[in-house]
């Protein structure tokens, strides 16, 4: 089942399973899908999309953020900073 929060600027981003994944006693990391201004962003949580602030942060689009209580506390990291691969190792 899905609940709506009437409180968020967005009405397409919705909770799941009555309660947020967001508001658990957990920081969880999640994926900045966009930003919505005024210090908002909408991140993919793996189960769906949510509304969390990013006012104490300076996220960008793509960025893995750590969120507790709907606050992003945290970038852990962003495509720009992933290693690139390594290269096949050479027969000797």
């Amino acid at each position: 089942m899905t609940a709506h929060d009437p409180t968020r600027t967005d009405p397409n981003v919705m909770c799941h399973a009555e309660v947020c994944v967001t508001c658990s006693d957990e920081a969880v990391p999640v994926t900045v899908v966009s930003l919505l201004g005024a210090d908002l962003a909408v991140v993919d949580t793996g189960r769906g999309r949510e509304e969390v602030s990013v006012a104490l942060v300076e996220a960008r689009v793509g960025d893995t953020v750590l969120v507790h209580a709907k606050e992003a506390i945290a970038v852990l990291g962003s495509p720009a900073e992933k290693p690139a691969e390594m290269p096949a190792e050479t027969p000797r």
